[in-house]
């Protein structure tokens, strides 16, 4: 999500960071490479040049705080420059109104079925009773994939394969949501292109008829230059309310992004960002703003892993491992609930400091190779990994399809951090989490 930005951005920071005095000739240079970064990234130019000017016009007119360098005011007037381009302070809130209607448009193949159901998910889980309308009935392969989708959910979905009339299918299926106690009604419209006339009229009528409170426009965030003038021409026919982007893990520029939000002026809803029915979350301007520069995103990583962890699980693991009690069964279910949390690229790009580390299939891999090596042992050798001799070892390798020297290497390294718990519970470790606590203002842990 945004590397080729994120890279090109750390690099232009880095070089601001180190700026002594402030003048109008390294400045020029340095904002250069802010400008290039973000037509790199495909950003429109006009964005992107008044993005520069913005940046410049500030830094020039502002006295430098003494606590701080030139260099760092610069970065911190570019990073409040970007949570403001794409979208300033909290996230964008959904109209309050139950039912809610939410109307999906877009062009062909930028996600809005998917996004559909995805959106109903994240919303069910706020306490919305969700129901899906499909209205796309100039492709039956949509129709089929929406019901799936929704049957996959448990959420119900309404569709007629012989209708003619989009807006009075809508009404019909509105009404049969509505009975069945939805209180939120998605509208999953036929993906258009914006030289479409009759069927941006037909969106128009739909509009017009339903009064959804929401219509949100889902963009392929690959879509680069081309994305500004899709967002005028739906916003100029249906006045689109929010936008949802899309494939922002298959898009390294995510240029999209910064220039829909700016030429429409309609605030970033959400976005999708994976395959799964849960990759896809609330669009924050300030959070995003720091993964762009490199700063990470501590706030959504926490809310991810609160949302993703068993409390009680944990809670227990940690009891295990502060008395060096921990088995292989407890590291087993440690991996997992990481695991639950989404690829590793995807935790590492939320940590300050690491958006630039590559996360590879082979790391990915990695963790699915120990799920497998620990799944083939039983559940003795789990519980007791001293007992894993070399006949052993080669039969969990067999039934995990590696080789002895992966199984002996996570046996290793589950022995050296059980070694450390030890160390942690005796003498030192108290020593030491009692000098980390009184750090932090805090009691030791014991």
């Amino acid at each position: 999500m945004f590397e080729s930005l994120t890279d090109r951005m750390t690099q232009a920071l880095r070089n601001l960071r180190g700026l002594g005095k402030l003048s109008e000739d390294n400045m020029a240079e340095a904002l250069k490479e802010v400008r290039t970064a973000l037509l790199s990234a495909d950003v429109h130019f006009k964005v992107a040049r008044e993005f520069v000017e913005r940046v410049k016009e500030k830094s020039l007119g502002q006295e430098v705080i003494s606590s701080v360098t030139p260099g760092q005011q610069i970065v911190k007037i570019i990073h409040d420059e970007l949570a403001d381009l794409l979208g300033e302070g909290a996230a964008a809130p959904l109209a309050e109104t139950k039912p809610l209607r939410i109307m999906m448009v877009g062009l062909h193949g930028s996600g809005k079925t998917t996004s559909s159901v995805k959106l109903a998910k994240l919303l069910a889980k706020r306490g919305y009773k969700p129901a899906l309308i499909a209205c796309d009935i100039y492709r039956p392969a949509a129709i089929d994939q929406l019901e799936t989708l929704s049957k996959s959910q448990n959420f119900p979905c309404y569709a007629e394969r012989e209708a003619k009339d989009v807006p009075a299918l809508a009404k019909r299926g509105y009404d049969w949501a509505v009975a069945q106690g939805a209180d939120l009604v998605i509208f999953d419209t036929a993906g258009r292109l914006q030289i479409d006339t009759d069927l941006i009229e037909e969106i128009k009528r739909l509009r017009r008829d339903l009064a959804p409170q929401e219509v949100l426009l889902v963009g392929d965030s690959a879509l680069g230059q081309e994305a500004v003038n899709v967002a005028k021409h739906f916003n100029e026919a249906v006045q689109i309310t929010g936008l949802v982007l899309t494939k922002l893990d298959g898009d390294a520029r995510g240029g999209a992004a910064l220039s829909m939000k700016a030429i429409t002026g309609v605030p970033i809803k959400f976005m999708g960002y994976g395959e799964k029915p849960e990759d896809f979350d609330t669009f924050h301007p300030e959070r995003m703003a720091q993964r762009i520069l490199g700063m990470g995103d501590v706030v959504s990583l926490v809310e991810k892993a609160q949302e993703a962890i068993d409390e009680k699980e944990a809670t227990r693991l940690a009891e295990k491992m502060r008395k060096a009690d921990f088995n292989l069964e407890d590291f087993l279910s440690q991996l997992r609930q990481i695991k639950k949390m989404g690829p590793l690229s995807g935790i590492l790009s939320m940590l300050p400091g690491m958006s630039g580390v590559e996360v590879g299939d082979k790391e990915e891999g990695k963790l699915t190779q120990i799920e497998a090596i620990i799944l083939s042992m039983t559940p003795k050798e789990r519980q007791n990994p001293q007992i894993l001799n070399a006949s052993r070892r080669l039969r969990i390798a067999k039934g995990s399809g590696t080789e002895v020297r992966d199984v002996n290497q996570i046996i290793k390294q589950f022995e050296q951090m059980r070694k450390m718990m030890k160390m942690l519970k005796g003498g030192k470790g108290k020593r030491f989490l009692s000098q980390m606590a009184s750090q932090q203002g805090q009691k030791p842990p014991f």
